[in-house]
């Protein structure tokens, strides 16, 4: 029988034992009955999705669960992004993830997403910075909320530069962030100076912007970040012998590394990226997908910015959710299905207390027609080690649920 698969990922949603929780972690805390069934019919393990030397964001875990080995193939996270927005990228270009972020008065970098900028906020930002300093060098382009993107033209620049993550960097002093060449070459030193004067340039034009009048986290700093050129990432038809694959997202670096990869991106209506989300049209735009493609991969990027927040009840709120409006909806649909595989994992953590990624392997639990139950009965960190599905790295999570 040909098999089909589903994969829940829950962005950021690993985390460590908290004392205010009775030692357990978010995710044993909270009221998970959908994930737990996973785990109670199938069998549990973990997946290594952060490889050493690599960048310990979530294009690189999201390509780790998709079989694509960052390793060999990440281009960073500007082209990625630049991808998913259809941005055609010349051989000279570099993109780079360009967040809306906060600095305070004092030099500090206060809040990676401005507060959770709105889009329309944000759009009407990029657009005055694209008015005021676009280029035939530069351009900036608008995305989702913090979430946008600025390209460097010609051959004068490098992608070659040393960065800070913005969330992982959080209450940190500006002069401990700035860019700096990562070799020798001048199109390094080239790229970080003009970067640098364009980063001062746009902090005092967005200081005085009616868009960040009395805000308490004003998208006041531009944050480039993750440089890169013209992606090419493997085929998922080419790496999975024929199979069709489609992605749900709300946020332009999954559904990017779906086009790079030549999956199905589908559109879902109102989806935010955050606990506002519509959790009801992923699950169904899932189920529809799955009548029509061999794998669907449903990611969901709430639970992720709770976390980046440092906010545990609503942490823990988006878990329930995730669980409530996306697995266990998508599981009964599926009851009386003998051909479809699922797993649910996270791609990273993001434990509560640092507010930033960690290299952690992450729980994953599978169930289906592939998979034999083991004794684990609910799913959690501390419960999948001891699982029969042993630790996972590479294509090998996708190639059982696809029956290969």
């Amino acid at each position: 029988m040909k098999k089909k698969a589903i994969i829940f990922l829950a962005d950021g949603m690993a985390d460590d034992p908290l004392e205010e929780l009775g030692g357990k972690t978010p995710l044993e805390y909270a009221h998970t009955p959908g994930m737990d069934s996973i785990a109670a019919r199938g069998c549990s393990g973990t997946f290594r999705t952060l490889p050493d030397g690599l960048p310990t964001s979530s294009d690189v875990a999201n390509m780790s669960v998709m079989g694509y080995y960052p390793e060999e193939n990440y281009p960073g996270r500007g082209p990625i992004e630049a991808t998913a927005q259809g941005i055609e990228l010349g051989p000279d270009d570099i993109a780079w993830r360009c967040n809306l972020v906060y600095a305070s008065d004092d030099g500090v970098l206060r809040d990676y997403s401005a507060g959770h900028i709105s889009e329309k906020d944000a759009a009407e930002l990029m657009k005055a910075l694209q008015d005021e300093f676009g280029s035939d060098e530069v351009t900036f382009y608008s995305g989702v909320s913090y979430r946008n993107l600025l390209v460097l033209h010609g051959k004068r620049f490098s992608d070659k530069v040393n960065y800070f993550k913005p969330d992982s960097s959080q209450d940190l002093p500006l002069d401990e962030l700035y860019l700096s060449p990562a070799d020798d070459s001048q199109e390094a030193a080239d790229t970080v100076a003009f970067l640098r004067d364009l980063e001062e340039k746009a902090a005092k034009f967005l200081a005085s912007h009616p868009v960040n009048a009395g805000k308490a986290a004003p998208g006041n700093r531009i944050w480039p970040w993750s440089p890169g050129r013209r992606p090419k990432l493997p085929r998922f038809n080419i790496q999975y012998k024929g199979k069709i694959g489609a992605i749900i997202s709300a946020v332009d670096v999954i559904k990017g590394i779906g086009r790079c990869s030549g999956m199905t991106v589908l559109h879902v209506p109102g989806a935010t990226g955050f606990v506002d989300t519509n959790y009801k049209g992923k699950a169904e735009a899932a189920l529809a997908a799955l009548e029509t493609h061999d794998f669907v991969y449903l990611h969901v990027e709430a639970i992720d910015e709770c976390s980046h927040m440092g906010d545990l009840k609503l942490k823990l709120q988006a878990i329930e959710e995730f669980d409530k409006y996306i697995v266990t909806p998508v599981l009964k649909a599926l009851e009386n299905r003998d051909d479809v595989n699922v797993a649910v994992l996270p791609d990273h953590p993001v434990p509560i207390k640092l507010r930033q990624h960690t290299t952690t392997p992450v729980p994953v639990a599978a169930a289906g027609p592939d998979f034999t139950p083991d004794e684990i009965t609910s799913y959690n960190e501390k419960l999948a080690p001891g699982g029969t599905l042993g630790n996972l790295d590479g294509d090998k999570l996708v190639r059982r649920l696809l029956g290969m």
